[in-house]
């Protein structure tokens, strides 16, 4: 199974600015996600960048980054733009793994590209985890997929996704969804080229484009589940604490 994983890395940042180079345990973040993704079975870990601090801190440490454009929307955009410029053949695997995910499991990377790799029709995959708490649930933060029953996206939404007519939470089955995506390098050049949809704008949920769009996205349950990412001071502290711990 041949893919690459590529790390959208951007220094703007509103409430942790140069996020990718804070510190943690003498390492950049930029550095903690790079080796989590060297866990998976990837050919290639690159990251993609808009700013040149980003690009020599990677290459400090012995990593491979690519400068783009800095008006991109997303971090898919930016890493069709680095594909492109690399000429990755169309048919190839590519799996974006978020620059502020540090505890993303090698084992749950080679799961998202698998589902294409096992598929030479599938376009884009996914991954989602079961939701445990009626707190992570309700939490328009949590993003909740439904699946339909080949295990591909009814819908994502930042709502309480589906919702108990009759209030039966016992019986209830939610998925929140983890922030991977795969995929297939023709098809990623020609979603980023397609314009912002109403829902995807409504919900600021970039893959509800592909849905828009009649494209399937499959989504497989996470054999490993990430851990947590780094949004807010409070879980740059937290990850702090983890690294402590965890030697």
């Amino acid at each position: 199974m041949d893919f690459d994983v590529i790390i959208p890395a951007r220094y703007a940042s509103t409430r942790l600015p140069g996020k990718p180079l804070i510190d943690i345990g003498g390492k950049p973040l930029i550095q903690w996600v790079c080796e989590c993704a060297m866990e998976s079975s990837a050919r290639r870990v690159m990251v993609a960048t808009d700013d040149e601090r980003i690009r020599n801190a990677v290459e400090g440490f012995g990593g491979k980054a690519y400068l783009t454009q800095s008006g991109h929307n997303s971090g898919s955009d930016r890493i069709a733009e680095v594909v492109d410029s690399l000429e990755t053949p169309d048919d190839a695997i590519v799996i974006n793994v978020q620059g502020d995910e540090p505890r993303m499991p090698g084992v749950l990377i080679d799961q998202v590209a698998r589902i294409l790799a096992d598929d030479e029709t599938s376009m884009a995959g996914t991954a989602c985890h079961r939701i445990e708490s009626s707190e992570e649930y309700l939490d328009p933060n949590v993003v909740k997929v439904v699946l339909d029953a080949k295990g591909r996206a009814l819908y994502f939404s930042r709502a309480p996704i589906p919702w108990a007519r009759d209030k039966d939470s016992d019986r209830l089955i939610a998925f929140r969804h983890i922030g991977i995506y795969g995929f297939r390098v023709g098809f990623l050049k020609e979603f980023t080229a397609w314009p912002m949809t109403e829902l995807e704008s409504t919900e600021r949920l970039e893959q509800l484009r592909i849905l828009e769009n009649g494209i399937p996205i499959t989504v497989c349950e996470a054999a490993e589940l990430p851990g947590p990412g780094i949004d807010t001071p409070e879980d740059l502290e937290n990850f702090r604490c983890w690294v402590t711990q965890n030697g």
